[in-house]
């Protein structure tokens, strides 16, 4: 359990720890014992001993490197150390859609529950076939959405399966998930590898759904532990200085953009997230895809010629504003901001507040554990 895995930790880092002054006392009594018996010693013996100081100074060394290569990957080591299992919470909310139910009914169920997705039962094959998300409601808006005057009749009356035949047609895929005795890191590769937020957690034998893991979950599971390993040299790096983020080609939306521009935003570019930015290129405000499911909550999914600015009016959770970053903030300060806020992601500005870039949690992830691995996920 996560309490046992703690303690295991604390035990790694200390006797670590322990290890490393132990040889670097041994090396410096070597040193100490070498340098006073030169010059009293058989030539041939003070030869012998200078040859030893130097090779034991150049192990150390070599000690050095490899403590601090070690260190560079000690977070991926930590999450191949981890199950899957180990970062389920014994008390979470999951709820499952069977795929005859109307599309309608099951936004309103994701709204009632405060979920972003759910997977999908087959009752024909007795089994999980997908999910369904806050980026199926963007692709229905943004296919049938005609005008106000008109009802969305494929929102209101199409079953779920109904609408993963018509989207996915001849597309179809196995269900990406993941086993609660897979590592972590596995549970990492491949969200990213499959550019998904959302990965569940499904037991082989029972085949029973146990939980949606998140970039943000396992980030936050991470940070707690984060205080008692070794701190690898990289965290003290800029996000300038280690390339993490997106800062060119950015999606970005103005506040009277109509929402329906916005969805084709979200659709034809795959991002979840659109910096507002006023006329002077400053970032005022974000609308993401979670926001968009405040349509549905508010039943206004009818009229998407509005703006962005008066769809955020009816936020549902309170909003604290744009989470910000620079370019020259360390990966340390980077990660501490963005668990703190609970976001998805930081928007990179420069000094007068004008949009540079994005850093998300994919992008984080990919630093801290793949990285170190020499694997590219984002790009694989």
């Amino acid at each position: 359990n996560s309490s046992a895995s703690k303690n295991t930790t604390v035990r790694i880092t200390m006797a670590t720890g322990d290890i490393r002054q132990d040889a670097a006392e041994r090396n410096n009594k070597r040193d100490i014992r070498v340098h006073s018996s030169v010059g009293s010693c058989h030539p041939f013996v003070s030869f012998c001993q200078i040859y030893y100081s130097v090779f034991s100074f150049f192990h150390l060394l070599v000690s050095f490197t490899a403590v601090e290569q070690s260190e560079s990957d000690i977070y991926m080591r930590f999450m191949k150390s981890h199950k899957c299992y180990d970062i389920v919470p014994t008390s979470s909310k999951l709820v499952v859609f069977d795929t005859t139910l109307q599309v309608k009914k099951a936004f309103f169920a994701l709204v009632a529950n405060g979920v972003r997705a759910a997977p999908l039962w087959e009752t024909k094959k007795q089994s999980f076939v997908g999910m369904l998300t806050i980026t199926d409601f963007i692709n229905i808006l943004h296919r049938y959405y005609k005008s106000p005057m008109v009802q969305i009749y494929e929102l209101e009356e199409h079953k779920i399966e109904t609408w993963r035949e018509l989207y996915l047609q001849e597309t179809f895929k196995p269900l990406v998930n993941i086993s609660p005795d897979a590592s972590i890191f596995d549970a990492v590769y491949s969200l990213i590898k499959n550019k998904i937020h959302r990965l569940p957690v499904i037991d082989p034998v029972s085949g029973n759904a146990l939980y949606i893991l998140t970039h943000k979950r396992i980030l936050k599971f991470l940070q707690l532990f984060v205080c008692e390993m070794p701190k690898p040299a990289f965290m003290k790096q800029t996000l300038e200085e280690l390339s993490i983020g997106t800062y060119s080609n950015i999606a970005f939306i103005h506040p009277n953009t109509p929402i329906i521009k916005a969805l084709s935003i979200f659709v034809e570019r795959r991002v979840s997230a659109l910096p507002v930015v006023d006329e002077s290129g400053k970032v005022v405000d974000i609308y993401s895809k979670f926001d968009v499911i405040n349509l549905a909550a508010e039943k206004m999914y009818n009229n998407l010629d509005i703006s962005v600015t008066q769809a955020l009016m009816h936020r549902s959770q309170y909003f604290e504003g744009v989470m910000k970053c620079n370019r020259f903030e360390t990966l340390e300060t980077i990660v501490d901001r963005i668990v703190k806020a609970e976001v998805h992601r930081l928007v990179v500005v420069d000094e007068n507040g004008s949009i540079m870039g994005i850093v998300s949690l994919s992008d984080i992830l990919q630093a801290l554990v793949l990285n170190p691995a020499g694997i590219n996920a984002q790009h694989s």
